[in-house]
This record gives structure tokens, sequence and C-alpha cells, in this order.
């Protein structure tokens, strides 16, 4: 009984964290297109670039290396312009970008620290730290303690604000898998944010 109810506290705590997250970046209002002209690149770039920052740098832990992430994406999506058939389409193929580039720093991190002593990277926004509560950093920082695709699929759940159909075709993984691994990673951070809660 008490793990269950320390469960829906972790739930509701990544949930409230990652939706304030969510709420920050889509307080300012996309401006409405002009003559029903066809949307461009820079219009995608404006609208979404900051939250897809926002996104790669819950998932790799370190703004710079988010930053560079979401341009790599930006300049795919640039190359595959003339093959996507909308803004929808486009977004969606930014999220599985960004997802699928921090994965690739994530394994180049992993393979660096066989080489070198690992060290503890902990270089948020000051912005994004300054928003928050402590307990809402508490809840950011036991997503940083998850495994990489524990941590995509609470980003992308509670933070994206993604259905697990829409998790499972940015990540490659099957429905039944974002709904396990969802239920794992809000163990992991209740056991993690467990001793706070008391």
């Amino acid at each position: 009984m008490d793990g269950d109810r320390a469960d829906d506290r972790a739930g509701n705590a990544v949930e409230m964290t990652l939706s304030r997250l969510r709420s920050l970046d889509t307080r300012q209002p996309a401006p409405p297109a002009t003559d029903g002209a066809p949307r461009t690149l820079a219009d995608l770039y404006r609208d979404h670039q900051m939250r897809m920052v926002r996104l790669a740098t819950l998932l790799v832990d370190d703004q710079a290396t988010a930053e560079d992430v979401v341009q790599e994406a930006f300049a795919g999506l640039h190359r595959h312009w003339s093959g996507l058939r909308d803004e929808a389409a486009a977004v969606g193929y930014l999220r599985a970008a960004v997802v699928n580039g921090s994965r690739s720093v994530l394994r180049r991190r992993r393979t660096a620290r066989e080489y070198v002593p690992p060290h503890q990277v902990n270089a948020r926004s000051a912005e994004s730290l300054a928003m928050l509560s402590a307990e809402h950093q508490a809840v950011v920082d036991a997503l940083s303690s998850l495994p990489p695709r524990q941590r995509e699929v609470l980003v992308l759940r509670y933070y994206g604000g993604m259905s697990e159909a829409e998790i499972a075709d940015a990540t490659g993984i099957s429905r039944g898998t974002v709904k396990s691994t969802a239920s794992r990673a809000l163990d992991a951070v209740a056991r993690v944010m467990g001793p706070r809660s008391r």
C-alpha cells in the first residue's frame, strides 16, 4: 500500500515538474501565418527551437550539448524539407531526431567514461532551475539518475505531452514497452524521492 502511494506521489511529482517546464515553453503563442503562406523552416525554428533544446537538455543533462543536438536536428530537417508533408510531420521529424541525437550523445559519453574517470556533469541552465522549487529540482535530479530509455519515456510523456503511440513512434519501441518502461521509471523515481517525501 505504501509503495503504491509512493509511486503515485512520484508520478504526480514528475508530471507536475515536467508539465510546468512545458508550460514555460508554450507561454509565447506562435504568430499566425500571414496570407495563408506556407510555413518555412525559419518559422519552425522560431516556434520550436527552444522547446526542442529543453527536451534535449532533459535527456542529455547538458545545455550546450542539447543545443548541438537540436542544431543537428534542424540541419537534418533542412536536408529532408522537400519530402515532408506538413508542419506536423516536420515537428515529428524534429522530435525523433532530437531523441536519436540525444541517444548518440549518451552512447558516446558512456564510451568515453570507459577510458576517462567519470565525472558528474550538472550544467543545467540556470534559468530553467531558477524557475523550479526545491521539490521540482529533486524530480529533475531523480530523472537524471534514470537509465536513458526510462528518462526518454518520462520526458516525452510528461514534458513532451506525447501519447504512448507517439512515444513509440519517436523512440522506435513498441507501445507495450513504452507503458512498462514508464511504470519502471516511475517506480525508480519513487525510490529515489522516497526518503525526501517522508
